[in-house]
């Protein structure tokens, strides 16, 4: 679960973590995103893009191949999304959490509650294709047994 939530070290992720991620090309879903600091409770304004199981910020929306993420959140790691106004007191607010007492939940403020709902719902989609509870050696066919 380390290295989870790359960007409050305050060091940039390392290429490994989203190698093999086109993230300037045909995202799942981008765009921009208030994130609520870890540890410093600050809300700062970032682009967001969702590729390959992988939610990577930026400073601007002028993403290309040579940009370096100033973080990156593997969705195999979270367990959930959800809205999040009642926690922080902000309209269209969400959470994103791993899995366990590991990590602490983040907090994002969407423009607006159709921009929230969307970005719940793909963060979601992401979460369950690249979970980890879901390891081949755990699915079972039914079917196959009969």
């Amino acid at each position: 679960m380390e290295g989870l939530w790359r960007s409050v070290t305050g060091q940039d992720p390392s290429t490994e973590e989203y190698s093999g991620v086109e993230f300037w090309s045909r995202p799942e879903r981008a765009g921009w995103l208030t994130k609520q600091g870890e540890y410093i409770k600050t809300w700062r304004r970032r682009w967001f893009v969702l590729k390959q199981g992988k939610l990577l910020w930026f400073k601007d929306s002028n993403v290309t191949s040579a940009s370096v993420p100033r973080g990156v959140i593997s969705m195999g790691t979270c367990q959930t999304v959800k809205g999040a106004e009642d926690i922080v007191h902000k309209p269209c607010a969400f959470e994103l959490s791993g899995s366990g007492n590991s990590l602490e939940p983040m907090y994002f403020l969407a423009d607006t509650e159709k921009e929230k709902e969307e970005w719940i719902n793909s963060i979601g989609r992401s979460i369950v294709q690249n979970s980890l509870a879901l390891n081949d050696s755990e699915i079972v066919d039914y079917d196959a047994r009969r």
